[in-house]
């Protein structure tokens, strides 16, 4: 499997002889990041804000998930579980988290959530090997309750979204803020992230992976 971050919650998630998902692709006007040029088989849209959904840049005419539901779609098995917003409804869309089953691998989008899961959400998402967690703010998951929500999905792999880069147009909490709540001193960060099948995580401990977003020229 290989996982590309293009910024925000975006990313492509590939694995060999399964479709491709990309995941919350934006608007870069709104975004920044510049415009996205991708193609996949499946896109999966956390709520209605163009730096989610805009599902359009995408190529290759791929079945777009928007809700709650489960789907099989080119040999991945995606279940879609609306979360309640702390705050009202109407201060905000709502938001869909998505858990993402390739065969050998789980991999949890959490979309924007805004609060920590309950016990029977994380009971209904199962066991999560790999989780892309928003840990900026601006109405989604800060780093206190990152930790939080990391701490009860107990994933073996966290790859943080949704915070503050030189690209980014959003008024987002930078990685730093995430690594000192984590008490990470030092993180290196990779292009993406690779990993063969969940026999790779021989350890229990939860690791940190930090990417650099792809920019598209």
């Amino acid at each position: 499997m290989e996982i590309v971050w293009y910024g925000h919650s975006c990313f492509r998630i590939s694995e060999r002889g399964k479709g491709s998902v990309v995941t919350d692709p934006f608007d870069a006007a709104v975004a920044g990041y510049g415009p996205l040029k991708l193609k996949s088989e499946i896109v999966t849209v956390s709520c209605n804000d163009p730096v989610h959904n805009y599902s359009k840049t995408v190529k290759g005419d791929p079945l777009v998930i928007s809700g709650p539901g489960e789907y099989e779609v080119s040999g991945v098995f995606i279940t879609g579980m609306h979360t309640v917003s702390e705050k009202k409804e109407t201060d905000g869309p709502r938001n869909t988290l998505y858990i993402m089953d390739f065969g050998t691998l789980t991999v949890a989008h959490l979309g924007r959530v805004s609060h920590s899961p309950t016990q029977s959400d994380v009971e209904a998402m199962g066991s999560v090997n790999i989780a892309l967690v928003p840990i900026g703010d601006g109405a989604s998951l800060n780093a206190a309750k990152a930790a939080e929500v990391i701490s009860m999905l107990e994933p073996n792999i966290v790859i943080p979204m949704y915070y503050d880069t030189p690209y980014s147009k959003l008024n987002l909490d930078p990685l730093s803020k995430f690594l000192k709540e984590m008490g990470i001193t030092q993180l290196e960060t990779l292009e993406s992230y690779k990993v063969a099948n969940a026999n790779a995580f021989t350890e229990e401990e939860t690791h940190i992976i930090a990417l650099d977003p792809k920019i598209m020229s």
